[in-house]
């Protein structure tokens, strides 16, 4: 038990992906093939790291769409998301802070967690 809550407080010090790579690459090297609830664990920090520089304070994913809640004052472009917004039917504001993104039904190979995974970060990359 131990070791586990030194592994959770490194994983919360870590700041940037470079670090989040580093720490996954030893905890390979430690214990070999990270079960699922590890990779997945790490998967949802890289994605909070991701969030920080957007503005993101939230993230809801599912398989029908991705809601994110943005600070007060996020710093991005509110003309990049007027503009998101009047080009794309699947994107819309949810209330105040909020935008959301409609998804098409996939038939991708990925596991449903993987394939969220990946439509947030395609989501975080239409932002910028």
């Amino acid at each position: 038990v131990h070791e586990r809550l030194v592994l959770y407080k490194r994983l919360a010090s870590v700041h940037d992906a470079e670090e989040l790579t580093q720490l996954q690459e030893e905890l390979i090297d430690r214990f070999g093939h990270l079960p699922d609830p590890a990779r997945a664990l790490l998967d949802t920090h890289r994605l909070r790291l991701a969030a920080r520089p957007l503005g993101i304070m939230k993230v809801d994913a599912n398989a029908d769409s991705i809601l994110l809640q943005f600070v007060p004052q996020p710093p991005i472009d509110p003309g990049r998301i007027i503009q998101l917004i009047q080009t794309r039917r699947d994107i819309r504001l949810a209330g105040e802070n909020r935008l959301r993104w409609h998804l098409s039904p996939s038939g991708g190979v990925s596991s449903p967690a993987e394939a969220r995974a990946a439509n947030v970060i395609t989501f975080f990359n239409l932002l910028k």
